[in-house]
């Protein structure tokens, strides 16, 4: 299967509160996991909310790393999504679960932007309706088929 990126999402229960309350801990943590996988850092930008909790992102070439910190809960959602085949996101995530001291760690891997073996046809296809015809609103109308399209919980 051919894929633009690799998307995984982390859930992260039994953490260490106090690390993740630290906003100045979470930035560090979030940085050196991107380092670590030797992405390419493009901006930083985290924010810390009252009474507590701090959402933040590592924008890197390959992508990004985002977190949002739930202290009061010991929990924190990560992402950590990569392109390409040079930057192994498992080595950020890791790095992370180690990090924060994350007790009970779960990670689902996706991948993103799967595209068809060459000259394939796509897994499926936009079609508009009659009605839409004649608009000129750009809008896609609706799919053919849904049997690619899945809901994870």
């Amino acid at each position: 299967m051919n894929a633009l990126g690799k998307h995984l999402l982390l859930e992260m229960k039994d953490c260490d509160k106090g690390i993740l309350a630290d906003l100045a801990a979470v930035r560090n943590a979030m940085v050196t996991a991107a380092q670590e996988a030797k992405a390419t850092i493009v901006e930083i930008a985290f924010h810390e909310f009252s009474p507590f909790g701090i959402s933040g992102m590592v924008v890197i070439a390959e992508s990004h790393l985002s977190i949002h910190t739930w202290p009061e809960y010991g929990y924190a959602a990560v992402d950590v999504f990569t392109c390409g085949d040079l930057i192994k996101p498992e080595t950020a995530a890791h790095f992370l679960i180690e990090k924060f001291k994350c007790m009970n760690p779960s990670m689902v891997e996706m991948k993103r932007g799967i595209l068809p073996a060459k000259d394939g046809k796509l897994p499926h296809k936009i079609t508009i309706d009659k009605a839409e015809k004649g608009k000129k609103s750009g809008v896609p109308g609706k799919y053919e088929s849904t049997s690619q399209l899945q809901l994870v919980l």
